[in-house]
């Protein structure tokens, strides 16, 4: 795609909402501009045909006037006494004198017959002919009324303003309020329209952190109760699959327990010490993997209570304790400052579990912790109304893990330490364990490499 088209492409709102009420403002628009078009156009003809009603109606008064007066000297004197409208000339000829005005009117003149039959005028009095010619192009008219009793013609010219709609005060006004309440109208429209879309985004959002998220309500138009009511139907099937498989792992695990203790008892029978020892060691690691199994099985079926947690005070009280047990690396255990005091909802045993993990696993392999708490502003389709969230980083400066294996090292069992050496890699599941903690609290972790070296691994909890 070329830069000009990523460029064009960039303006194009991103949100179904935004895209769904500018193309329809866009369209409404077009249709209220052409609706005012046709109004403006009407106006317009209305405007002239009252112009020219008008002027025909001060012609045949002018005429009028002047037939009515009996001398040519008395008339001359008439014409030089009337007041005409503004762009009416008023002359006598000898002949008719259009003003090089074409093309001849003759509806110009029927509306002059007309108006001298309806003003019931006197018969001896009405001209012997009339002559018009009108350009509408330039808006020029003139009208030749040949005397009844003279030879002389009276000649009218004039010229017709050209009608401006926009004169009107409440054109503006009537244009500025269509506009004001079609835009309000269709963002209301397309709010109420989108919001099941924004409902339902939520929600899948919230079933990929937690599966015991609660159910959509089945309510509103025929089609959105029928996606809510197939998405539970959905959710119960994933909350089932993963409650049977997390049962599954459980039982597995505890009925693995008996045999692996009457192994150890029978390991003591074996005469060979270096054999028994080595036949031990591998039972106390299958043990201890069984253990996580279990510990794992069970975080994934416990419901702790969402309380009022101080995230400051948590985390200045992990890093004492952290300190406290490894004094000698007790330089490189640090809770970065200023601090803010940060207080949100969670469940503060499963969360201290989750980050006192985090911070271990910096310290095991790298020998160094710094923690930095800060909050941030983030727009997410669960809450777009209340976007502020707290960030927990957890920094170190080890040798860091391999780009690709940033996001597969959260799954089960996955050890970045090849080795399988339960005293250096650990059983696989701690990262997988604080992913689920995390999930549950509503929020997310990301893992991602420091420069030059190093890991930092990023908590983000809903304030």
């Amino acid at each position: 795609m070329s830069k000009k088209t990523s460029k064009k492409w960039r303006l194009w709102p991103s949100s179904l909402a935004a895209r769904t009420g500018l193309l329809l403002i866009i369209g409404i628009g077009l249709v209220e501009a052409c609706g005012l078009m046709i109004h403006t156009l009407d106006r317009l003809d209305f405007d002239r045909l009252t112009q020219e009603q008008e002027a025909a109606n001060r012609a045949t008064a002018v005429y009028r006037d002047i037939s009515e007066t009996d001398s040519g000297e008395e008339r001359a004197d008439e014409i030089n006494n009337l007041d005409p409208m503004p762009g009416f000339k008023v002359f006598l000829s000898d002949k008719p004198d259009l003003q090089k005005i074409s093309p001849r009117s003759q509806k110009l003149e029927q509306t002059i017959t007309h108006l001298l039959t309806t003003i019931l005028f006197p018969p001896e009095l009405r001209p012997k002919e009339i002559i018009a010619a009108s350009d509408r192009d330039t808006h020029r008219s003139a009208i030749a009324f040949q005397l009844p009793d003279d030879n002389k013609w009276l000649n009218i010219s004039y010229t017709l303003s050209s009608p401006n709609p926009f004169t009107s005060a409440t054109f503006p006004i009537a244009f500025f309020v269509m506009a004001t309440a079609t835009g309000l109208l269709t963002l209301w429209g397309v709010r109420r329209l989108i919001a099941p879309v924004g409902t339902l985004g939520a929600a899948a959002e919230r079933l990929g952190q937690d599966v015991n998220a609660p159910p959509l309500p089945e309510t509103g138009p025929l089609e959105v109760a029928r996606a809510a009511r197939a998405f539970n139907n959905m959710a119960r099937r994933i909350n089932r699959f993963v409650n049977d498989r997390t049962q599954l792992l459980l039982a597995i695990g505890h009925d693995l327990r008996t045999p692996i203790t009457r192994l150890k008892l029978r390991s003591e029978f074996i005469e060979d010490p270096t054999l028994q020892r080595k036949f031990i060691a591998d039972l106390d690691e299958l043990e201890s993997m069984i253990k996580a199994t279990l510990a794992f099985g069970k975080d994934s079926t416990r419901h702790e209570p969402i309380v009022s947690l101080d995230i400051t005070k948590l985390l200045q009280t992990l890093v004492h304790e952290l300190q406290e047990t490894h004094p000698d690396k007790k330089e490189n255990i640090l809770l970065n400052e200023p601090t803010p005091r940060i207080t949100l909802k969670a469940r503060p045993i499963s969360l201290k579990r989750a980050l006192q993990n985090l911070m271990e696993n910096a310290l095991h392999y790298a020998g160094s912790v710094f923690i930095t708490l800060k909050t941030e502003h983030i727009a997410t389709t669960l809450d777009p109304l209340h976007d502020k969230h707290v960030i927990i980083l957890i920094e170190d400066d080890g040798p860091g893990i391999d780009e690709a294996s940033l996001d597969r090292v959260f799954e089960p069992f996955v050890r970045m330490e090849e080795s399988r050496n339960r005293e250096t890699g650990g059983t696989g599941l701690g990262l997988s364990i604080t992913r689920n903690i995390i999930h549950e609290q509503g929020g997310d972790i990301t893992l991602e490499n420091r420069s030059p070296h190093g890991l930092c691994a990023k908590v983000t909890l809903v304030a």
